[in-house]
């Protein structure tokens, strides 16, 4: 029962748990952009790093498997992984593939066969401790210099000998009591690495990024993404944004996190930092008096030899949405009015598509790629948007219908871009919720009270399920960042869309909820290639080349939100977190392996409990105690979506030793499941009581 980056469990607390060679067909290989290659001696055959290139377009410019070849394309070699989080996209150098799943457990294969080199585990879920209670597991990690940068949940930034796995240095990003985490991929160029955490949404966390030398692990930087203590911070970002707040932020954190979204510019020697939301939500609580609050939900550019602020650009000023700039921004040089623009374009969670002249930081436009109904526009003379009555619901008084929700229309998972049709191909949510502040007593509304209250510490009430006409849905579409338009949009099944990646091949990449892994031509949209993995794909895939011969590799598996609190748009697709199956699959041309059988999934039971006795006093109670400790990973209102077990089918909560031992004791934290030693025994047992009383509503058989 882990509590993710929307809520977590502390004494008292019920906090809300609310991105080489034309193989076969022209000779020779393609040519590099230095504006690409971000210092690392970029191959076109390689994927060292998370977008690939320094400015993250998830574009290869392989282009063997392409329209013409991509129907013959099959499975060179599968790798079956254990029972944990697999969420996270792997990384390609020197004929080695390496993937980061569970809690950072690192592996190694051989590109060409799946042939495991090495493994090393960080033990990170052990060396977590409270902080277990949030995030789901490694996203990504970076490859430099024979070194491969492992970033852990509990804070540390491992590098590792990359032929060998012996560990070469390790950083401690975070301090072991405060409420970091890491589950975003390090960025690492020009001999530097760089790395930010999560932990905003349960409070106590001021975002920032770091900057070590990639070669030492010695700090070179640090940027604050939100201002601390006036009278005792006297950092660069306190000193710039500090006017920009009220009250006494910094009690809470502010928050801010980096912990996706980072990019670095070779050309102007500037990283590109993306920030999360604010804490509390409500803005009126964060900031009573008002005020923009420097640098939440902000694009900021920084020096990257010395980490001083150059510019930013906020894209929700005074942020009281969850929305957020740690979806992935991308690079690129558009011709727009005529002229060449250096650009960074992102598609953040608030549902508009913004590019910005990434050499000022200027707003050049700006279209809402999905259903929006808290702003009409976005100004392009000021930049700031033109919110609509009732998005500012503490002044409303009333609650709010907003899109997109705070899953955004846009989650983490990675869009792409392809120099060749100048289209983003972007993953895109469609779905609302209900939000404000009626009837909450924002003088009581802080972290360490009112334990009954779902929303506690956020300031926030709503409904973040609702059942609203237009319902949940999911496309993927190519847009066209200078006409800001979609040139062609795809369908999609379920309501969690997975990263994408564009390929010199005029192709799309894409995993689908529904067990499919497919090819899209890039141009028109038409599914080209589609493969069964007996699973869910969500994981944004990667392409190289070996020995002449261009492969793809991506990890099947669900999780991250869309697997847990917010996935129950996936219950059509019966995914169980025991029993699908989590792979490492490569694809080739003439590929002939066969995946191992796959036992079909059957709907969950409701468990022998022969002494179980009906309360719904106490069973409410846990209904409030589980949705805000348990909720984000074992699945809102119980039904969990492959992010953790369904414990509505669990023999676990009736029997009370066993369910003690889990909860109390910590018996389950090797395998990602923290403990919670400071819930009360009455409130352990209430949880215990509402998924006994839940999974007496399954079916008996």
């Amino acid at each position: 029962m882990k509590a993710d980056r929307l809520g977590r469990f502390l004494p008292g607390v019920a906090a809300m748990a609310m991105a080489i060679a034309a193989l076969g067909g022209c000779s020779g290989s393609p040519a590099i952009n230095p504006a690409d290659d971000g210092g690392i001696g970029l191959s076109p055959n390689d994927w060292p790093s998370y977008g690939r290139t320094a400015g993250e377009q998830h574009y290869s410019p392989l282009e063997q498997i392409n329209t013409g070849t991509v129907d013959k394309l099959g499975l060179a070699w599968s790798f079956d992984l254990p029972a944990a989080h697999s969420l996270s996209q792997p990384i390609e150098a020197d004929g080695i593939v390496y993937t980061a799943t569970g809690h950072s457990y690192l592996r190694a294969f051989e590109a060409t066969t799946g042939k495991l080199l090495w493994e090393y585990d960080s033990k990170a879920a052990e060396k977590s401790g409270t902080k277990l209670r949030q995030g789901y597991g490694s996203r990504g990690i970076a490859y430099w210099g024979g070194m491969v940068y492992l970033p852990t949940h509990d804070g540390r930034l491992i590098a590792l000998n990359g032929k060998t796995g012996a560990v070469m240095w390790t950083a401690m990003t975070t301090e072991p009591t405060d409420n970091r985490f890491i589950t975003g991929a390090p960025r690492v160029f020009d001999g530097r690495v760089i790395i930010g955490h999560g932990g905003a949404d349960g409070g106590g966390a001021r975002g920032y990024v770091t900057c070590y030398d990639a070669k030492t692990g010695k700090q070179l930087w640090r940027f604050f993404l939100v201002p601390g203590n006036p009278a005792v911070d006297h950092d660069e970002t306190t000193q710039i944004a500090a006017r920009t707040w009220k009250g006494e932020w910094w009690k809470e954190g502010g928050g801010g996190t980096a912990w996706n979204s980072m990019i670095y510019d070779p050309e102007l020697k500037r990283f590109y930092i993306g920030s999360g939301n604010g804490y509390p939500y409500n803005h009126a609580l964060r900031s009573p008096g008002g005020g923009d609050n420097l640098f939440l939900a902000s694009i900021v550019a920084v020096d990257a030899a010395t980490g001083k602020y150059i510019w930013h650009y906020q894209i929700n000023p005074g942020e009281q949405w969850d929305y957020k700039t740690t979806q992935d921004i991308t690079m690129a040089t558009l011709s727009i009015d005529g002229k060449p623009r250096k650009v960074l374009m992102q598609a953040p969670t608030n549902g508009f598509f913004y590019v910005l002249d990434r050499t000022t930081g200027k707003l050049i436009s700006a279209e809402p790629y999905t259903k929006v109904t808290w702003a009409s526009r976005i100004d392009l003379k000021s930049g700031r948007p033109v919110e609509n009555p009732g998005a500012r619901y503490h002044e409303y008084g009333k609650l709010f219908e907003m899109w997109p929700s705070i899953t955004g229309g846009h989650s983490w998972l990675p869009q792409s871009y392809s120099p060749k049709t100048g289209l983003v191909y972007l993953p895109v949510l469609e779905r609302g919720m209900i939000i404000g502040d009626q009837g909450v007593d924002l003088t009581k509304e802080k972290r360490s009270t009112q334990p009954e209250n779902i929303s506690a510490g956020m300031g926030i009430t709503g409904d973040f399920q609702p059942k609203l006409k237009e319902g949940k849905k999911a496309f993927l579409k190519a847009w066209d960042p200078v006409t800001q338009k979609a040139r062609w949009t795809v369908a999609l099944p379920g309501d969690w869309p997975g990263g994408t990646m564009a390929t010199a091949g005029d192709l799309v990449f894409q995993g689908r909820i529904d067990n499919r892994f497919a090819a899209y031509d890039a141009a028109k949209g038409t599914l080209l290639w589609a493969f069964n993995t007996e699973s869910p794909v969500v994981a944004p895939p990667i392409t190289y080349s070996v020995n002449g011969k261009q492969y793809v590799t991506v990890i099947t598996g669900s999780g991250g939100a869309g697997g847990g609190y917010f996935g129950e748009g996936t219950k059509p697709f019966n995914i169980d977190y025991r029993t699908t199956p989590r792979r490492v699959l490569t694809f080739a041309i003439g590929g002939k392996e066969k995946l191992p059988a796959t036992p079909p999934p059957t709907p969950p039971i409701a468990p022998s409990d022969p002494d179980f006795v009906p309360n719904a006093a106490v069973a409410l109670r846990g209904n409030i105690m589980y949705h805000a400790a348990c909720g984000i990973c074992h699945g809102g209102r119980g039904l969990a979506s492959g992010t953790a077990p369904d414990l509505r089918a669990s023999s676990v909560p009736a029997q009370k030793e066993a369910f003690d031992a889990i909860l109390r004791d910590g018996a389950l934290v090797p395998q990602g499941m923290p403990r919670f030693e400071d819930m009360s025994d009455a409130d352990r047992e209430a949880v215990r009581q509402y998924l006994r009383t839940i999974g007496q509503e399954l079916p008996k058989k």
